[in-house]
């Protein structure tokens, strides 16, 4: 199986999430991306100190999300519902693939989610036809409610934070990772 994680600027939390897995499943494909990462980007500095208390090198340069890493990925789990929805919207043929980590793993909400990526998908046929002026209002609203419906399925970002904020992410992060390897082994 081929795991692409989704954040933001892929320089925190991806990043931390891709070393993690591969420290603990090192014969699986595992890479990171950001919706708005720049190119060869080193990884945040207090997520490689972090990382480096628990002996695990993060050795990364960021790199953006591209139509070829999601169609060489099985499974993308992002960081939060936000990056989901971005993915749904700028990558719609790949999004069967879209889960958060938290909903991977926790597997509740499933038909409150079904709803949201109905409704986005809705959204995205109606902006195609021109028509989104008309309806975005009512479907934005209903997608809000459908977000608030849900469980927070969000991994807290750090960025900005000092150390222990960086290392309280990671432990979130490999609460959620262990789930995930637990998931995946038979």
């Amino acid at each position: 199986m081929k795991i692409l994680f989704v954040c933001t600027g892929n320089t925190c939390r991806s990043p931390m999430a891709e070393a993690l897995l591969k420290h603990k499943m090192p014969n699986l494909e595992v890479q990171s991306a950001g919706i708005f990462a720049g190119h060869k980007e080193s990884a945040n500095q207090k997520a490689i100190q972090v990382m480096a208390e628990r002996d695990i090198a993060l050795n990364h340069e960021s790199q953006p999300v591209t139509a070829e890493l999601l169609t060489w990925s099985d499974l993308v789990l992002t960081m939060t519902t936000g990056h989901k929805q971005a993915l749904i919207r700028e990558f719609p043929d790949h999004q069967h693939k879209y889960y958060t980590l938290k909903e991977f793993v926790i597997e509740s909400d499933e038909e409150t989610w079904k709803n949201m990526e109905n409704n986005d998908a809705d959204i995205e046929d109606k902006r195609s036809l021109h028509e989104a002026n008309e309806y975005r209002d009512k479907d934005g609203e209903n997608v809000g409610q459908l977000e608030t419906a849900l469980a927070d399925y969000d991994i807290t970002d750090p960025f900005g934070g000092d150390v222990q904020v960086y290392r309280e992410t990671l432990e979130e992060l490999d609460e959620y990772i262990e789930e995930l390897v637990k998931k995946m082994k038979p």
